[in-house]
């Protein structure tokens, strides 16, 4: 039974709860639930997660949205219904993702935000905020359902945005909490986000969740590719799309001068966004390719989660590397000759509404190519039928794809595995880490039996044990920026920032380490001309490890700050007491939660460590409040 039903000036949402298969069967021809109840009743069967979920009833909410009612770059259809967003400050619409809602949404360790294309993220923003959305979802989740969003066209992007905020919400409840993942699937749904998306999802191992269909020729999942200036020929072509329109599916709109230049528009951006995104993908370090890059503003949007491309002989093509599904939407849409442009261009358009009937004929043969081993794809397009890559070749040959299209599938395909050859290259680093870490360990340890904090030993500098501390930083540090380095250029497989055994090893050589890295700094008097540590000088190697344990540990930035502590004594100390107040306050409160927690030890108040001695500097009044008063005798 529909137990929800909301219309906004947005999408139409509709929940509906299903208790048996057969009741998914029975809506699978319904026009507002066709696209769902379709894959459920189709796949069902075979899919074990879905069967599990009838046993507490599936709840399905499909955003059913009025295509292109408002332009997904900003601004406002001549006619039809909608209302103005506003006007975008980008020749692609995108602008940063709002962290609150979407917190995982960006690179940890570079803290780069992902991009999201404006208008979309202000129509899911609306919905939440004017709709009963919100409730409805965390009562399924609390009962234990599983939640699926679906949408066509950009209906899709709505479901995309709302699935992603429920898998935030699954995120952040407390560990042991039991829940059901949602899912999302969308049909010909238009791009959302930049690289980013993909890189994140994949660290937290959310991008199985999301389930793309493209036709062969819909143009719709493509235009994003394409900048804003193309939004006239959207606008005359819209009609189109709009079963309110008395043009909907016409063929002279199908055929027309407009169409043509749309689809070609979008074929011309599309080329120039995947061969940019093939040079990459194959090393080439043309300096030309960066000038032309810097000259020529490309789209920042690219694909993500798992994609199933319709070939059109009722097989589906399953590809999950998101560089190889944008090399396949630009490839799988080539015209073989100008004489078949009219017939592509209105192919483009009638595929963005046959997604129904292609679904449940394409699942009826359940004839599936899974795109696994790129780096297995025939280059030629005629293979012995005996062949083991005969089917896959078979699929790639109704894609259309020319053999510099398979050369651009298995670039991608080696740079992924060049990404895993990179991380083994850094595991056989663990221990050597590991073994100078025990070192540094060794050390704090003979400095603390001699009532020397490890942190002023290292800044004096007085013994030979010194002096091979120091030795083990440097060769820590040499590690480190190396994998620093990879990160920063996406060198390394996009789940590697997620890794539990990575994150506590850098946690536990960040805590060692860079006290010792504080200390350097101000015994060669580096402040003075460079300024303070934390601002001017701390390394990457600092920066990165901390936020992994943050966005590990679901906490605010600068919570794990510990072992900044003496970067922080060392600047208060050379400041009058007045001036600075409220930042002692602030750190004595932090470092009794540090000394509980045994992130600071006791060496921190050993006699002649630098925090006593500007300690016992503060004024009485303060000191006799202070907490500290118990550790430091005057």
């Amino acid at each position: 039974m529909e137990i929800w039903k909301e219309e906004v000036f947005g999408p139409v949402l509709c929940v509906k709860t299903f208790k048996t298969e057969e009741e998914a069967i029975e809506l699978a021809n319904d026009t507002k639930y066709g696209l769902a109840a379709a894959v459920m009743s189709k796949d069902v069967k075979r899919c074990e997660r879905f069967t599990k979920a009838f046993q507490s009833g599936i709840i399905w909410i499909n955003c059913s949205q009025p295509t292109f009612n408002q332009l997904p770059w900003g601004g406002k259809k001549r006619s039809g219904f909608g209302r103005d967003l506003g006007e975008c400050n980008t020749s692609f619409g995108e602008t940063e993702i709002n962290t609150t809602l979407f917190p995982s949404l960006r690179s940890v360790g570079t803290d780069e935000v992902a991009k999201v294309n404006e208008a979309f993220a202000r129509r899911f923003q609306d919905i939440l905020d004017r709709s009963s959305l919100k409730n409805e979802v965390e009562k399924a989740m609390l009962e234990g359902r599983q939640v699926v969003f679906a949408g066509h066209s950009s209906g899709g992007a709505i479901a995309i945005l709302a699935a992603l905020w429920c898998l935030e919400c699954c995120r952040t409840r407390p560990n042991g909490y039991m829940l059901v993942h949602p899912y999302c699937m969308t049909f010909g749904s238009p791009l959302v986000g930049n690289k980013i998306w993909s890189h994140a999802l994949r660290r937290e191992n959310w991008a199985r969740y999301f389930i793309h269909f493209v036709m062969k020729y819909d143009v719709v999942p493509r235009m994003m590719l394409a900048p804003s200036s193309i939004q006239e020929l959207l606008q005359a072509i819209s009609p189109f799309f709009n079963p309110k329109s008395q043009y909907y599916q016409h063929e002279a709109v199908a055929r027309s001068s407009n169409a043509l230049n749309f689809f070609m528009t979008v074929m011309r951006n599309a080329s120039s966004v995947a061969s940019y995104a093939a040079c990459n993908l194959k090393g080439c370090t043309n300096l030309l390719l960066e000038t032309v890059s810097n000259i020529v503003q490309l789209s920042p949007y690219r694909p993500f989660g798992t994609y199933i491309f319709f070939t059109g002989n009722r097989k589906l093509v399953v590809i999950e590397n998101p560089d190889a599904v944008l090399q396949l939407l630009f490839y799988s849409s080539q015209l073989s000759s100008e004489a078949e442009a009219a017939e592509v261009v209105a192919r483009s358009l009638n595929d963005h509404l046959l997604y129904k009937n292609e679904m449940q004929d394409s699942l009826e043969m359940q004839d599936v190519v899974h795109l696994n081993n790129l780096t297995d794809i025939p280059l030629s397009s005629n293979v012995d039928p005996s062949d083991v890559v005969a089917s896959m070749n078979s699929a790639l040959n109704d894609l259309g794809l020319s053999t510099r299209a398979r050369l651009c599938l298995r670039a991608a395909g080696e740079w992924e595995k060049q990404k895993k050859k990179n991380e083994e290259k850094i595991e056989q680093n663990k221990r050597s880490i590991r073994d100078a870490l025990s070192k540094i360990q060794e050390y704090q340890t003979k400095c603390d039996i001699r009532k020397v904090g490890y942190y002023d030993a290292f800044k004096i500098q007085n013994i030979d044990d010194d002096f091979n501390a120091n030795v083990k930083r440097l060769e820590l540090a040499g590690i480190w920026d190396e994998i620093i380095e990879m990160l920063k250029r996406y060198e390394l497989p996009d789940s590697f920032e997620g890794r539990r055994d990575w994150i506590e090893l850098g946690t536990q050589f960040r805590r060692q380490v860079e006290p010792l890295d504080i200390a350097n700094y101000y015994r060669h008097l580096k402040n003075e001309d460079t300024g303070p540590y934390l601002i001017r000088a701390r390394p990457k190697r600092y920066r990165f490890t901390q936020r992994w344990l943050e966005h590990f540990d679901k906490v605010q930035a600068g919570a794990r700050s510990e072992s900044c502590f003496w970067a922080e004594v060392e600047e208060l100390r050379n400041k009058p007491f007045a001036q600075v107040q409220d930042r002692v306050l602030s750190l004595e409160t932090a470092a009794n939660c540090w000394i509980q927690s045994s992130l600071l030890g006791d060496d921190v108040f050993f006699p002649e460590s630098t925090y006593t001695k500007w300690w016992r500097t503060l004024p009485t009044q303060h000191k006799q409040a202070s907490w500290v008063s118990r550790k430091i005798t005057s």
